[in-house]
């Protein structure tokens, strides 16, 4: 039996450091932070999303603002607007919350923002510095994970890395990071052959596709290091007692939730890995913390402020 790798405890500490050093600004120069949301459409788990990240800004004391335009907004407008951010000099963090509706492109968008300013760290640009190893803003989730990795002393180096997913959020700047720190890194996806069989090798495993409790003991090597970054929605309350078995919490989000959180690992995983890391209380907490910190990096790096 596994223990859990939760996330809170690190994210909790990474986020007291950032209140810190906003306090201390403010005290020094009465400037804070400002980051500035664009939510683009009604998609639910967004605005919860966005709702968490604006109420965590706002604690470490810095500015937050959530911008919302409809389903139908043209990209010419969207890119506008984005521009004029740009420009605010008061606007150190500008994100867009994905994903966006199917008639806009996401890269178009993005590429948009200024990369000074771009704190999910999607921009081309920063992109590129990560694949070069050089500083920048990095994404949030995949530089959340690596922390914790570190918090809790699991070696990377030279150990064989398997990601499923290879989205440009998770997976594929993961497994950049991942090969930075002396890794071997294999990346699958829907095309994988014998997708079990690749994982088992794996002695850190991460999960990051969106399927609700895909990885099964079989694709887990016994005593690896299993992340799971799924965040996925579960109404059927007899499914969630198949997962969890009787768990009054779980039940009582169902019911008054209407859904309760599960992952893209079964949970069953626990008794094979040595650690695994639990949705929610898991990758979650860090990818704001992360975001959290992103924020008062641009906003330093705009004001040349590392050696203060």
């Amino acid at each position: 039996m596994g223990s859990w790798l939760e996330g809170k405890t690190l994210a909790d500490k990474i986020k007291e450091k950032v209140k810190e050093e906003v306090a201390g600004f403010q005290k020094k120069m009465e400037q804070v932070p400002g980051l500035v949301a664009i939510l683009v459409g009604e998609n639910r788990a967004s605005k919860v999303y966005l709702r968490s990240k604006k109420k965590n800004s706002e604690k470490l004391g810095m500015r937050s603002e959530i911008l919302n335009f409809p389903e139908d907004t043209e990209a010419s407008f969207l890119k506008s607007k984005i521009k004029d951010l740009g420009q605010r000099e008061e606007v150190d963090g500008i994100l867009v919350q994905l994903p966006l509706p199917s008639s806009l492109n996401s890269n178009e968008i993005i590429t948009s923002i200024p990369p000074e300013k771009d704190v999910d760290g999607f921009h081309p640009s920063n992109l590129g510095n990560l694949l070069m190893n050089q500083d920048g803003l990095k994404p949030c989730t995949p530089s959340g994970i690596l922390e914790l990795l570190k918090f809790r002393n699991i070696p990377i180096e030279g150990k064989r890395v398997v990601i499923v997913g290879r989205s440009l959020i998770v997976g594929k700047p993961l497994a950049a990071m991942m090969t930075n720190e002396n890794g071997t890194v294999t990346i699958c996806h829907s095309k994988t052959k014998d997708l079990p069989l690749v994982t088992s090798e794996a002695d850190i495993l991460i999960a990051a596709i969106g399927r609700g409790a895909f990885i099964t003991p079989e694709f887990v090597k016994p005593g690896a290091v299993v992340v799971d970054v799924g965040m996925n929605y579960l109404a059927d309350k007899s499914k969630m007692e198949e997962l969890f078995g009787k768990d009054e919490k779980r039940e009582k989000n169902i019911e008054e939730k209407g859904y309760t959180l599960i992952g893209d690992v079964h949970p069953q995983v626990i008794e094979k890995a040595e650690y695994l890391t639990p949705v929610p209380r898991g990758v979650g907490p860090l990818t704001v913390a992360l975001l959290m910190r992103n924020t008062l990096e641009a906003f330093k790096r705009r004001r040349n402020l590392f050696s203060t």
